[in-house]
Order: C-alpha cells, then sequence, then structure tokens
C-alpha cells in the first residue's frame, strides 16, 4: 500500500501542496556553532525565501560571545575580556551566549500567519513560562524589560528582527552554562541584573532535554499543528 501522501498529493492541485508545505513548522537542531555563520545563515534564509518557503525553528548554542542588538550602547560592556563583542541587528541590548544555553532561532513568515510582533514576542515569553513550569519553576514576563524571569532574576533573553515581513533572531534561554560572562556586562542595558539558569533548580537537566519541550510549546502557543524535525546537514545555506 502506498504512503497516505503518495495517495493523496496527486490529487491536489500544485497550489495547495505548495499551502501544505508553506503551513509546516521545521525544526533543526544545529548542535555548536560560531554566532557569525548562523548569523549569515539566518539572513540568507530569510533573504532568499518566498510565498511558499516552509519557516523553520533553529536549535542551536554558540560559543563564547557577547552581541549587541540595534539598541546597544558601548558602555554597557563593561570588561569583556578574551570574549569578542559583534554587532547584531536584533532589537535589544547586550547579552551573553555560551555553551550550555538554548538559542532559539524563530525564522517566520509572520505576514503569512497574521502574526504581529508584540503577538510573536508573547508567544516566545508564553512558551519560556510553560517549559518552565514543567520543572516546577514559576516564571513571569515583565512589560518594562522583554525576557523571561524568576523572581528578580533572568532566565531568558529575547531579541528579533522583522524584514520583508519575516522575523529572524528569537530567544536564549539559561539552561546549564557558566553565568559568570554576564558579570562582564550590564545584561540587556541593565546595571546590576542578576542572571540563573534552570540547572539552579533542576540539577542536571541539559539543551537537549528541553528543546522538545521548548518546541510543543511553542507550537501550542501559535496554534501550529504541523512540525517536522530534519536534519542541519539538510540546511543550503548553512
Amino acid at each position: 500500500m502506498l504512503p497516505f501522501a503518495s495517495v493523496i498529493l496527486p490529487f491536489l492541485c500544485p497550489q495547495r501542496i505548495a499551502a501544505l508545505q508553506s503551513d509546516t513548522l521545521i525544526i533543526r537542531q544545529l548542535g555548536l556553532r560560531p554566532w557569525h555563520d548562523v548569523s549569515q545563515a539566518m539572513h540568507q534564509f530569510t533573504d532568499t525565501r518566498d510565498a511558499t518557503t516552509a519557516d523553520e525553528i533553529w536549535l542551536v548554542e554558540h560559543p563564547p560571545i557577547f552581541t549587541q542588538g540595534q539598541a546597544g550602547k558601548a558602555e554597557h560592556v563593561l570588561v569583556p575580556g578574551d570574549i569578542p563583542v559583534v554587532q547584531s541587528d536584533r532589537g535589544g541590548q547586550v547579552t551573553y551566549h555560551g555553551p550550555g544555553q538554548q538559542i532559539m532561532y524563530v525564522l517566520l513568515d509572520v505576514k503569512r500567519r497574521k502574526t504581529g510582533v508584540r503577538e510573536l514576542v508573547t508567544a516566545l515569553e508564553q512558551t519560556v513560562v510553560e517549559t518552565l513550569a514543567h520543572y516546577d519553576v514559576s516564571a513571569s514576563a515583565r512589560a518594562d524589560a522583554p525576557g523571561v524571569y524568576v523572581g528578580e532574576k533572568k532566565i531568558c533573553s529575547l531579541g528579533l528582527r522583522i524584514r520583508k515581513g519575516c522575523s529572524f533572531h528569537g530567544l536564549a534561554l539559561n539552561i546549564a552554562m557558566d553565568l559568570a560572562p554576564f558579570q562582564r556586562i550590564n545584561p540587556c542595558g541593565y546595571a546590576g541584573m542578576q542572571m540563573m539558569q534552570l540547572s539552579d533548580v533542576a540539577p542536571g537537566v541539559t539543551p537537549a532535554d528541553v528543546q522538545p519541550r521548548l518546541i510543543d510549546a511553542f507550537c501550542q502557543q501559535l496554534a501550529i499543528t504541523r512540525c517536522e524535525w530534519r536534519s542541519a546537514d539538510e540546511l543550503d545555506v548553512l
């Protein structure tokens, strides 16, 4: 017997097939990769996509690096030392990325999904809140400072860019990492901002443990029902 898709798809018009493909959210696990390589790939993906391109989520970790957002100010980079500082075109101020931090880059056609920027930010924040709740961690967003907090401590940073009706960049959730480099900056432009990570309250947790929960929560937030996990090797731009 032929697979279901093989039986059904020949009877669908090309426009309908394209619609089904573009409605699918593709998830890719990129592992540990240099920030510059992934940033370049994100831009190329966004610049070359069209109305039929499926949306994607890239799950990645970066070697140690400070990134300055579009609103970033030099005075918030205190003592970078041997950690490079790079300019990013995402929103927000300076933050730190390093191994053990789960980054989720969100490459969505928000115009096609009829999703506003504020709606997407809220969806990302609630994705993290619900993910942390699985570990019995009570977290919340703040109106005055984007991101997710446990009490007064920040556990997740957000930064997005919208171009041609499509989003890129995303969130960075601290899971099991060295938090010391955050002391070399004013995180997100806030002097004295305290940072924390999930392993502080859930010892032994890893980014790989958290990935499927993040994806499930995000899909629920945006009512996405079609998801496919695909290999990073299939990604032409990386």
